[in-house]
């Protein structure tokens, strides 16, 4: 019996359930905007009309969940859609479907017999753009709604005419499961039955030109493939049981400026390699990665940006999946296993986070819906001359929201400890690496970017509500204020700011021929006219060590030993310099050759005394650096540091003190020339004997062994305006340092 003879009663009309003709080419051909109006169940007196979509199909029967048919429905003449009346059926009353083609007979779930997906407190906080946990709500999360186990899935694409979730589960096909549009908001909504975790998918748009446009990756995606492929994986929030409540409930505060901070940083992809130069996955770097920075003291990880990015060569500076862990590790529960183990290992994880720019490969954020809505629509403010990068459009309250919650979401779903913003002084600038013409001032006439202020602003101060432990770094190149300054005193919010100034001042001392130090004695001595201004971290970082720059041993000016000794002295001046300590990796044993992504660091060089001596020398700094108060308890205080000599430029000395609250002393020297100094009278504050506590030119580093054993007795000889003096005996391009013994 054909559904147009089913009636609602007995003597009643038959039931109408045809189509109006232009709905039904709009659903065959993929256009309609509005799935929900035309197929699934909806009711009327006496039941309910069913229309689905299936293209291929014969026919099609409602069934029962127990399998027992319900009724037939009527083929249109439009290839796979079907429609019919069910008559004593309630709208919400679950059923299935039954498909046939020519002998093949098959059962699925309506898709378009559930319900809304987003509730009414979601749909709130998204258009109010204060959703700070729209990760739990967006991209793909399998679920089970009426019993039925599928996956959710929910894209904010307000200017699309349609938009379908398509994957091998419907061949591709975005005719098949185009989704809800919730108008308040702008998002799209489906939910999928019986697919789960592990299926591969992406969005399918139609522009409001009502041109299909190329298929886009979930900008809320937890997962994707390995690139080239770049497809978004159904996988839901990392599962994974945490073992670290021990550390993430200790009383150590992070944030604590008076804390020892001393951050090695990683780019997980090249820090070591596998056999055959096959990537470790996370599993093996929390084997081999977390005890190494255990055993040489450090107390953070930093770790290149992990998000997905479609070009290895970015390092992960050009993320396409900003809530995805790369794939090229392995799972995101084998990264989440990776920072637990840091965790168990007393070790604080800090990641680098990109909201400065995203690339423009197809598949990414670019045009998502057809127009620009992650980037600014003006080129002057939403393209990057520099890296062909679009940029945020901070100012659109969804983008700044999804942004903000991405910074989030690594803090909560992962136990990220910190994040290092990467990139804050092309935020900050209308006019960052632009000519004169090509940007336009703010609304005071400035070159400040207002909105990306209030973006870093927020996102700050949404860390410190819910996250109170976790910190951010600021990657500022510029003497922009107040950059590690609470919001509530007019800053950005930030807990610390790499200085920039610091590093490039010292390393273009350190690469002048000792000789010729006399000339740029200014560069050692000019950070600490500044060096209160912010909290700061003391960074030799990536940066330095790419694009033809060379190793940071490689840096260093004369023969091999001399390389080593400069390098040591160095490092021994970074150490108990104030500021926090951040190296890149391979710099801790003396890497020779330049950074190359590609393969893993030189590790066969520690074979060799010189490189074994260096990384010695950089596990015994953060060892000192962590025992003795002095070197980091008033490290962002000016009353822990004093100048004792900056005068004998001659020489290429320098001197200072660095004190505890308790008014303690550290004395450090440095040599900057390959001449031993001997009984070079040095001023101290206080008599007794100083023992010298550490001296880069020590032979257990693969120095010559020249020092001050025993240590020296202080002499009531007034030098350098203090009313003692001790005298010692200067190392050749070494740093040493002296503490008073008790």
């Amino acid at each position: 019996m054909t559904m147009t003879n089913l009636r609602a009663g007995a003597g009643a009309a038959p039931i109408d359930h045809r189509m109006i003709p232009e709905a039904a080419a709009a659903i065959a051909n993929g256009q309609h905007g509005d799935p929900f109006a035309v197929l699934g169940p909806h009711a009327v007196d006496g039941g309910v009309i069913v229309r689905v979509f299936r293209p291929g199909a014969d026919s099609a029967t409602v069934i029962e969940p127990s399998g027992s048919t319900v009724a037939e429905l009527e083929p249109t003449e439009q290839d796979g859609l079907f429609s019919g009346f069910v008559p004593g059926r309630a709208g919400g009353q679950p059923y299935r479907l039954r498909y046939t083609h020519g002998a093949d007979s098959w059962e699925e779930e309506d898709t378009y017999r559930f319900g809304t997906l987003l509730g009414e407190q979601d749909v709130y906080f998204l258009a109010e753009g204060n959703h700070y946990r729209l990760y739990e709500r967006l991209g793909a999360h399998p679920t089970t709604m009426d019993g039925v186990a599928g996956t959710a899935f929910a894209v904010w694409a307000p200017n699309a005419r349609r938009v379908s979730v398509v994957g091998n589960f419907n061949s591709w096909d975005g005719r098949r499961h185009a989704m809800r549009q919730r108008h308040e908001t702008g998002m799209w909504e489906l939910f999928v039955p019986g697919i789960g975790r592990g299926e591969v998918y992406k969005y399918e748009l139609i522009g409001r030109d009502g041109n299909v446009l190329p298929l886009k990756a979930d900008p809320v995606g937890f997962r994707q493939e390995m690139a080239p492929s770049t497809a978004s994986i159904v996988d839901g929030l990392v599962q994974h049981e945490w073992q670290d409540a021990e550390f993430r409930s200790h009383p150590t505060d992070w944030q604590d400026r008076e804390k020892p901070i001393s951050i090695y940083e990683v780019h997980l992809g090249s820090w070591m390699r596998g056999d055959g130069n096959a990537f470790l996955d996370y599993d093996d770097l929390a084997r081999e990665l977390v005890p190494y920075v255990r055993d040489m003291g450090f107390t953070h990880v930093e770790l290149l940006p992990v998000s997905e990015h479609p070009f290895y060569g970015s390092w992960g500076y050009q993320p396409i999946g900003l809530f995805a862990p790369t794939a090229r590790h392995g799972m995101p529960e084998g990264f989440a296993r990776l920072v637990d183990a840091f965790h168990q290992a007393g070790i604080g994880v800090l990641l680098d986070w990109v909201p400065g720019h995203f690339p423009t490969d197809v598949h990414g954020l670019g045009l998502f819906d057809g127009t620009p809505l992650y980037e600014h629509p003006d080129p002057k403010r939403g393209f990057h001359k520099d890296w062909n990068t679009l940029i945020y459009d901070y100012g659109r309250r969804e983008v700044e929201n999804f942004l903000v919650a991405n910074g989030l979401y690594w803090l909560d779903q992962f136990h990220i400890d910190g994040l290092r913003v990467d990139a804050v002084a092309s935020m900050l600038y209308l006019d960052y690496s632009r000519e004169h013409g090509e940007w336009e001032p703010n609304i005071y006439g400035g070159r400040e970017n207002l909105e990306a202020m209030a973006f870093l602003k927020d996102t700050n101060e949404r860390v410190g509500e819910y996250y109170p432990k976790a910190t951010t770094h600021a990657e500022e190149s510029t003497a922009f204020p107040d950059v590690s300054r609470p919001t509530s005193a007019g800053g950005l919010g930030f807990h610390f700011k790499w200085n920039m100034g610091w590093m490039h001042d010292t390393l273009h001392y350190m690469q002048e021929d000792p000789i010729n130090r006399r000339y740029h004695h200014h560069h050692m001595t000019f950070g600490m006219v500044y060096a209160y201004s912010e909290n700061f971290v003391l960074p030799l970082s990536h940066d330095e060590v790419v694009y033809g720059k060379g190793s940071l041993l490689g840096k260093m000016p004369g023969d091999q030993w001399q390389k080593f000794a400069n390098l040591r002295a160095y490092f021994g001046f970074m150490w108990n310099h104030p500021g926090k300590k951040l190296i890149f990796m391979g710099g801790e044993f003396g890497q020779v050759g330049e950074w190359n992504h590609d393969h893993s660091l030189d590790w066969h060089l520690l074979d060799q005394p010189e490189h074994k001596g260096v990384q010695r020398l950089v596990r015994d700094l953060n060892t000192m650096y962590r025992e003795i108060p002095a070197l980091h308890e008033l490290d962002c205080d000016p009353a822990g540091f004093e100048w004792v000599d900056t005068a004998n430029v001659e020489q290429s000395v320098i001197a200072f003190l660095r004190k505890d609250k308790q008014g303690r002393n550290v004395l450090i020297v440095s040599n900057f020339t390959p001449v031993p100094r001997h009984d070079y009278a040095i001023g101290v504050p206080q008599g007794g004997r100083w023992i010298e506590r550490l001296n880069t030119d020590a032979e257990i580093y693969g120095g010559s062994n020249v020092g001050n054993l025993g240590g020296k007795e202080a002499s009531e000889h007034s030098v350098h305006g203090r009313p003692f003096s001790i005298s010692l005996t200067l190392p050749p391009l070494a740093t040493i340092v002296l503490v008073q013994e008790d």
